[in-house]
Parts: C-alpha cells; sequence; structure tokens
C-alpha cells in the first residue's frame, strides 16, 4: 500500500549535499536528533498556547513537519554514511520521534471544542504504529516502516490539519473526523507490520535447513 515514505531515497539525494556540509563541520547524527525533539517540544508548546488566541500559529505545524522530515532524514544519513551509528543513536532516533510525534499531534488540543477522544486514540496508535516497526529485529526481521499511516504519512495529516485550521477552513468536528480516519489507518498499519515481520520471519526458517535435512 502506498505511503509517503517511498520517497524517502529522492528526498534523501536532494539533502546529500547539506549532509557533507554539516558533516564537514563536525556536526553529529546524535546532535541532530536531540535538536529535532527539542525544537519538536517547543513548536508544539507554542502551538498548544498561542493558537487559541492566534490560530495562525497552527502553520507552523506545517512547516515544522516538513523540516523535521529533513533532519530525521539528515540524522539517519549522518549515522549510515559517515560512520557515526551507535547503540546510543539508535535509542535516541526511536525514543525522540516518538515523544516528538506524540508532542506535535496532542498540540492539536489548542483547537477549540475538541473531542479529547479521537486525538488520545490517534496518539496510542500512531506510538502503537512505531511499537509494531521496532519488534521486527527482535524475531529476525527488518525494522518495519509500512504504510499506510506511517510516520511521514502522519506528518502528511497533522501538517494538512495545520494548515486547514490557519487559515480557518475547518474546525473541530472536521479535525475529529479526519484523526479518527487517520487513527483507523494506523490500525491497518500495525496489522501490516505484523503481517510483514512474521511472512519474512517464515521465509528465513523456511530457507534455513532443519536438523536431519541434507
Amino acid at each position: 500500500m502506498a505511503s509517503i515514505y517511498a520517497l524517502k531515497g529522492r528526498f534523501q539525494a536532494l539533502l546529500r549535499p547539506l549532509v557533507r556540509r554539516l558533516y564537514a563541520l563536525g556536526v553529529t547524527a546524535n546532535q541532530v536528533t536531540t535538536a529535532a525533539a527539542a525544537v519538536s517540544l517547543g513548536v508544539a508548546a507554542l502551538v498548544y498556547w498561542g493558537a487559541p488566541a492566534r490560530p495562525w500559529l497552527f502553520a507552523l505545524l506545517p512547516l515544522w513537519m516538513f523540516a523535521r522530515m529533513a533532519m530525521n532524514a539528515i540524522d539517519g544519513m549522518l549515522a549510515r554514511e559517515f560512520g557515526q551509528q551507535s547503540r546510543l543513536g539508535a535509542y535516541l532516533n526511536e525514543l525522540c520521534d516518538v515523544v516528538s510525534d506524540s508532542a506535535l499531534y496532542l498540540a492539536l488540543f489548542a483547537v477549540a471544542g475538541l473531542h479529547p477522544a479521537p486525538l488520545l486514540a490517534f496518539v496510542l496508535l500512531a506510538v502503537l504504529t512505531e511499537y509494531a516497526g521496532v519488534l521486527g529485529p527482535m524475531i529476525g526481521a527488518p525494522r518495519r516502516y509500512d504504510g499506510p499511516m506511517g510516520k511521514s504519512d502522519r506528518a502528511f495529516v497533522v501538517g494538512l490539519l495545520g494548515t486547514l485550521l490557519a487559515l480557518g477552513w475547518i474546525g473541530a468536528r472536521a479535525t475529529e473526523l479526519m484523526l479518527i480516519v487517520a487513527g483507523l489507518l494506523c490500525v491497518l498499519t500495525v496489522v501490516r507490520r505484523v503481517r510483514a515481520g512474521l511472512r519474512h520471519d517464515a521465509a528465513q526458517d523456511a530457507a534455513v535447513p532443519q536438523q536431519g535435512e541434507g
């Protein structure tokens, strides 16, 4: 099923010259990861506290979502292409993403009259999609990034909501509806990631000769 994640390769190609410059300046992958998380928390706080009185602040969500996607790509490229991979980096990458995503999504509580249930459900299901993804290596499968509601797709949805809210084109009810649909797609994403991981594991098992075979 299609996901914005499929565009990652092209996006990385555009960022590669910048990544080389950052490496030359001594910037590390972990620095980019933690900086992205810190700014995400700041943007979320600014939207949550400021948007009720100044709705145009919702526009910070799509702007920062795009910039953060770039930073997420940059930290990964620094780690892989310049020998900066580390155990700490693996923890930071996953934990900072979940914390940042949750904070930015929860900033939508700034929408006047928004019922909490759809937003809280979306945040929880978003966390589960990432958890389903990182469980892959525990059973010998790769880290799963399947859609249709992976990290990049959720960033698009929340960015779109921020744009529409900043323009005053939607209110609480439309926001709730979009969150419900996105939450259901998160459920589908969890199922797809689990199934993909199990299929990979089964294929690996089938490829290994059993005792007595040969």
